[in-house]
């Protein structure tokens, strides 16, 4: 008779945390960051047919790393969630952190339950009527919640990602600012040698929850209006002016004065 496979539940605790950081480590990296108007989200995302960055509600908004398909359940999810309280009561009651919360004991139960974890990390975030009351939790694999206070970052090499916003981050910067801060945070991670990269529009998912903004504040920033608040660093530099005519030369006409047309 063969002896029954036994494991503590402590290793088996820690070999499901385990397999889900290498889950979570393989996706590209999440940054959401408050700004003088609300919270700004920014995804490396080269397929734009799957979203990292949704609406959940008209204040809330939701960003996801990991395992796109388990991401994707929790995310229709809390939609079904908050459309069913916003019905039942009233929409002002529909807060992030009660969804945090409803996130967090599902994302406990799967962890504890089932044989696999969910291999992904989520933030669920609220824009407030002031800087003061705008809201950002993150939410882990086994559902433990961390409410952060102005920026997190998520996915592969959070760590590094995390330091990188911490140096440039500082309360209170207008959208084109943040939005730097976000993507030169991304490109530090990934290159070939750790050298830096410079990250095209085509690769970035940018989203806000913009407090000016009517009853849903939610709104996607796509194609020519990223592409102008984007940083450049290959901007034509102005030309050098041409030296002056020496005093033993004749003085040129004024018809030659004209710059020419490039």
């Amino acid at each position: 008779m063969s002896m029954p496979f036994y494991a503590s539940a402590e290793q088996i605790m820690r070999d499901r945390s385990e397999f889900a950081r290498k889950g979570i480590a393989r996706g590209r990296g999440v940054v959401v960051l408050t700004y003088a108007d609300g919270v700004l989200f920014v995804a490396e995302n080269a397929s734009m047919a799957l979203h990292k960055v949704s609406e959940i509600y008209d204040r809330i908004g939701f960003a996801g790393v990991g395992k796109y398909n388990e991401y994707e359940n929790l995310r229709v999810a809390g939609i079904r969630l908050a459309d069913l309280r916003g019905y039942s009561y009233d929409r002002r009651d529909v807060t992030a952190r009660a969804l945090a919360n409803a996130y967090a004991q599902t994302l406990g139960s799967i962890f504890t339950e089932q044989a696999k974890p969910y291999e992904v990390e989520i933030c669920v975030a609220e824009v407030g009527v002031s800087p003061e009351d705008d809201q950002i939790y993150r939410l882990t694999y086994d559902g433990t919640i961390v409410d952060e206070p102005q920026f997190l970052a998520m996915g592969g090499q959070a760590d590094t990602l995390t330091s990188e916003v911490r140096t440039r981050f500082t309360p209170g910067l207008a959208l084109r600012e943040a939005l730097g801060v976000a993507v030169g945070a991304l490109g530090t991670v990934g290159g070939t040698n750790g050298t830096p990269r410079q990250l095209p529009a085509g690769q970035l998912e940018v989203a806000v929850l913009d407090r000016s903004r009517g009853t849903r504040k939610f709104k996607r920033i796509t194609g020519l209006a990223l592409t102008e608040l984007l940083p450049t660093e290959d901007s034509v530099e102005p030309s050098e002016p041409a030296p002056a005519p020496e005093a033993s030369e004749p003085t040129a006409s004024t018809a030659d004065d004209s710059p020419e047309a490039e």
